[in-house]
């Protein structure tokens, strides 16, 4: 029996205005595990109507006590693993590794917000005028407007909300509609749980047709002072593009083209772990993934040769066998966009080393390519799936000049043992994030995470996550009377 849930608007569950509702399916069975509400225009009133009443109330609240129900949320949401995992099989095709660390991480997002609620969060200023006190203080933006993705949903859900949760702000989520129970509803109830007020988060949920009205309505609206969104470069292009039409500030974190460089310096056996997890957790599904990895030459026979002899080892199918390292794609029609990449770049002469071949529904086997023209779709198009390339290079001009050769520049990963090497090539690399020494797929509750160039704007995560969702506002006081000139 399908699981069924409504809208979460002002601390209840409410059906849609219409009464439709849309289904959310199990990419690897094919079956309906939930029937949400389908949201419309008019719910989308409704929810921003709730958040707007509940602002005052829940910027004025004490610091104390904003950053409690975020502990206790933390602390709620560890416990839920095994639901977790049942959550992200069905919705997104996740394996319980992968749950358990969005668990993981995600409970570490709210303690890391709950931390800010009570940092220093101004300055005071030298001022012009004898005897005047300036200061900067940093205040809530008001409602927010946030849409969490599928990819990662608990780890997403939660940073859609954690930090403008922790500034002061109200939040309307726009759920995924592949994984809207894991990426909103569930999210929403860890706070409903933890004491969240009524109407300080919102969820909607809605059928896939209506997506782009839902968002353009929930963007327009005045109430609305602010946007994050965590998807695809050309969804955010539009997103973006709505946010600036309103004068709204966003925050943007989009698609990845991400390198994995592999330095003549490197130990070729951390490598080849390094680039199997980089490139194949998730089944490739996530921003920070390695499309393309870049070899030097003097180690590229050595690493292809054990790097696709892992790959080829890996389980693929079912997310609940625990030996299954890459599940399911989202859809049988994203395993299937896939396979099209890796059929285009073999048309136009690329090397298939492992993988390959049709998808069985959503699942797609581990992949790796070599030889792979520059007029293949694949050389710049994102994967989001188990596949990459694999390239060498003679030299650190020619790796940092491949690395760059993209619209993209979200993470990076150098693989080197010599760390004045690997930081000497990162400083040249233009990506928001790189790790030296590791590869590309990493997230800290307290770093800075956000990308350049197509893959966004803006920062989530530690102080820069709640200046992102907060105004600065210049505020002076006189300690004594002011002299005019008339």
């Amino acid at each position: 029996m399908p699981i069924t849930r409504e809208l979460f608007i002002g601390g209840k569950d409410v059906p849609a205005a219409s009464g439709r509702t849309a289904e959310d399916h199990n990419p690897y069975t094919g079956e309906v595990y939930a029937t949400v509400a389908a949201a419309g225009p008019e719910d989308v009133r409704r929810a921003v109507d709730a958040a707007d009443a509940a602002f005052p109330d829940w910027a004025a609240l004490a610091p104390f006590a904003r950053r409690a129900i975020l502990l206790k949320a933390a602390d709620l949401l560890e416990g839920r693993g095994d639901q977790v995992a049942e959550l992200m099989a069905n919705e997104a095709g996740g394996t319980r590794p992968w749950a358990y660390f969005n668990v993981a991480l995600a409970a570490n997002m709210f303690r890391e917000a709950a931390a800010a609620v009570t940092a220093p969060r101004g300055e005071v200023l030298s001022a012009q005028e004898q005897g005047a006190l300036g200061l900067a203080v940093r205040e809530p933006l008001g409602v927010v407007a946030a849409f969490a993705p599928w990819n990662a949903p608990v780890i997403l859900g939660v940073r859609a909300v954690a930090a403008p949760l922790a500034a002061g702000n109200t939040v309307v989520v726009k759920a995924s509609e592949d994984a809207p129970l894991a990426c909103g509803l569930f999210v929403a109830d860890v706070l409903r749980e933890a004491g969240l007020p009524d109407g300080v988060l919102n969820v909607l949920t809605n059928d896939r047709a209506d997506a782009a009205e839902i968002a353009e309505s929930l963007i327009a609206d005045p109430r609305v002072r602010a946007v994050n969104f965590t998807g695809s470069t050309g969804v955010g292009r539009i997103i973006g593009e709505h946010a600036a039409r309103h004068l709204k500030p966003a925050v943007l974190e989009l698609g990845g083209k991400n390198a994995v460089l592999v330095l003549d310096d490197a130990d070729v056996d951390y490598a080849v772990d390094a680039v199997t997890f980089s490139v194949f957790m998730n089944a490739g599904q996530i921003c920070m993934s390695g499309d393309r990895i870049l070899v030097h030459e003097a180690l590229a026979d050595e690493f292809t040769r054990k790097f696709a002899a892992k790959a080829a080892s890996l389980q693929s199918g079912d997310p609940n066998d625990p030996h299954t390292v890459v599940g399911p794609l989202v859809a049988a029609s994203a395993a299937r966009r896939v396979a099209a990449l890796v059929e285009d770049a073999v048309a136009k002469g690329a090397e298939v080393l492992t993988g390959g071949g049709a998808p069985e529904g959503a699942v797609h086997p581990a992949t790796v390519l070599t030889g792979v023209p520059k007029d293949a779709e694949i050389y710049h198009a994102e994967a989001f799936g188990p596949v990459c390339v694999v390239e060498t290079f003679a030299d650190d001009e020619v790796a940092i000049a491949l690395a760059n050769d993209t619209d993209n520049g979200l993470t990076c990963g150098i693989i080197t043992e010599n760390a004045t090497h690997g930081l000497t090539v990162a400083r040249r690399i233009r990506t928001g994030i790189v790790h030296i020494n590791d590869q590309s797929v990493a997230d800290e509750p307290q770093a800075p995470f956000g990308g350049a160039k197509a893959s966004g704007y803006g920062r989530f995560g530690g102080r820069w996550g709640l200046e992102a969702f907060s105004n600065t506002r210049w505020v002076t006081i006189a300690t004594q009377q002011a002299h005019f000139p008339f």
